[in-house]
């Protein structure tokens, strides 16, 4: 199909404004993941001192004992992501989730989801969501999010009484380089490493730590402040990983859009040099008809090729 001046424009235009809309997007990226960044380092704080109390707790209760899940509740967190533009963000890591539930199929888990889409995505793994939340639409959001996955796995372990609940949270990481990965980290139980740790680890303070509540309670709500601080931080993390996927998708978008842009204005400027030639061709040939046709006017009719008197 012949292409008009009229007919490019309108498509230069189109695709100037779709790089502008792609460029929008590519800078929100970056401008958002900077506050998520910040949420995420913030919450290492709180995640350190909740350690902290636990290592104050083991120093004076002595040993602590943990259950090896049995019969109680097996259940995967999954952070995925609602807000689009970011390509196979949900897609890859339902892939990873189904295959880590499917290698682990003797024992049921219930899977919690964060983003429909998500949700979604491991519908076509074959999983069922138990329970879908909606991700944070702010850094604000992030604390609630957590908040209300802890009251949803307190419910669950209270359900699943006297045994333990496994905890086990699925999100994106970053990685060295710039690079995500998928990390699918257990929760809870704690882990017998990080325990023999703050066991041995000797209390370098004169003044003894010194509790009165009840030594259940006290643990419990350690493990409360434990479960808060590692969804915040996993929350935190999956959404600085999506705006990083986006800007990367939306990098290349724009770097398509400037590819198809250039050759837009080639076309534009051949097409305009070809409409200027034919042109410069129509004038050239009618000028010669003229003087042809001149010619003819001016010549004699009598033969003798002398002009009329």
């Amino acid at each position: 199909m012949a292409q008009t001046l009229e007919t490019l424009a309108r498509r230069t235009t189109s695709m100037q404004g779709i790089r502008s809309v792609v460029h929008t997007m590519k800078t929100l990226s970056v401008i958002n993941s900077a506050p998520y960044e910040h949420a995420a380092r913030a919450i290492e704080a709180y995640h350190d001192t909740v350690l902290e109390g636990l290592h104050a707790f083991l120093s004076q209760s002595g040993p602590l004992q943990t259950e090896t899940p049995g019969a109680g509740a097996r259940v995967m967190v999954v952070f995925g992501s609602d807000h689009g533009l970011c390509g196979n963000y949900n897609e890859a890591l339902a892939g990873h989730v189904g295959r880590q539930i499917n290698a682990d199929a003797d024992h049921a888990t219930t899977v919690l989801c964060v983003g429909a889409q998500m949700a979604d995505a491991l519908a076509d793994q074959g999983l069922r969501v138990k329970k879908t939340f909606f991700p944070p639409a702010s850094v604000d959001g992030i604390g609630r999010l957590a908040n209300l996955l802890t009251q949803k796995l307190d419910d669950i372990r209270r359900d699943s009484h006297p045994h333990d609940v496994a905890v086990t949270l699925a999100y994106f990481a970053r990685g060295e380089g710039g690079t995500q990965a998928a990390e699918i980290a257990a929760l809870l139980p704690l882990d017998p490493a990080l325990i023999a740790e703050l066991q041995a680890k000797p209390w370098v303070s004169r003044s003894l730590p010194y509790f009165s509540m009840p030594r259940g309670d006290l643990f419990m709500s350690l493990i409360r402040g434990y479960l808060f601080a590692s969804l915040f931080r996993a929350s935190a993390e999956a959404l600085v990983t999506e705006n990083a996927a986006r800007l990367a998708l939306m990098q290349q978008a724009e770097q398509s859009v400037d590819e198809q842009l250039e050759d837009l204005k080639s076309e534009t400027r051949a097409l305009r040099q070809s409409e200027i030639t034919t042109e410069l061709l129509d004038v050239i040939i009618g000028f010669e008809a003229l003087k042809k046709d001149k010619r003819s006017k001016t010549g004699s009719d009598d033969g003798t090729g002398k002009p009329p008197d």
